[in-house]
């Protein structure tokens, strides 16, 4: 079996507080504030090495694990926002035993391409950053977004993505190409959650108390 992966974030001051809540707790704080992403990482945090055991029992090789663990959670980040556990009794297992259900949907469903074709680096993007990324992605211009995925995960300079464009009827030289894409990186940061730029990028920690959100999560009266 391979070797689970370690994930730094699960050291750092806004994720390491929030670990004294319940499943529960951290998916209503989830679902009340999407402006955060402390609470979906600290979920990751948790049960990451559940799903990364489930995983790499399936896949052929450890890029294919990495690849398929990054989706599994990219799965799981979009369907907690619908989640809803009436069990109370039945305590962190309901939200534990949906997970692995989940894990095994994805696991099933999964039609992950070859090697040579996977360029995905979860050391580079955890699976929280990358949720968080893509979601920020989709706030910038269609224009503006597509020339920030030519220059970042196609490595296209600023001369092919200005020739590509003009082909499509947009008129621009390589030297706006570099303004726009300053632009969109701008832009994309600004979209992340204050909390994940601290958490993952090193800017300073954001709201780190937050405690009156916290409380809330806390109550037995949310309805999750």
């Amino acid at each position: 079996m391979q070797r689970l992966p370690q994930f730094p974030e699960s050291n750092h001051s806004l994720v390491k507080s929030l670990f004294r809540h319940s499943d529960r707790q951290l998916l209503s704080l989830f679902k009340n504030h999407p402006e955060r992403g402390r609470y979906f990482t600290a979920i990751f945090c948790r049960y990451s090495p559940i799903v990364y055991t489930l995983i790499s029992h399936s896949a052929r090789s450890p890029v294919q694990a990495d690849y398929l663990f990054a989706l599994t959670w990219r799965h799981i980040f979009y369907e907690m926002r619908a989640l809803n556990l009436y069990d109370e009794e039945a305590g962190a297992n309901t939200f534990q035993n949906w997970l692995i259900n989940m894990t095994a949907v994805c696991i099933n469903q999964a039609d992950l391409p070859p090697v040579e074709s996977i360029n995905y680096n979860l050391k580079a993007a955890p699976p929280p950053l990358w949720c968080y990324l893509e979601q920020a992605l989709e706030l910038i211009p269609p224009t503006l977004r597509l020339m920030v995925l030519m220059s970042q995960t196609f490595h296209w300079s600023e001369t092919r993505i200005s020739a590509y464009l003009q082909a499509e009827g947009v008129v621009i030289s390589p030297a706006e190409v570099e303004v726009k894409l300053q632009e969109g990186y701008q832009l994309l940061s600004e979209n992340l959650p204050e909390d994940i730029r601290a958490i993952y990028l090193g800017e300073s920690k954001a709201d780190a108390s937050s405690e009156s959100e916290e409380k809330v999560g806390e109550s037995e009266g949310v309805t999750v």
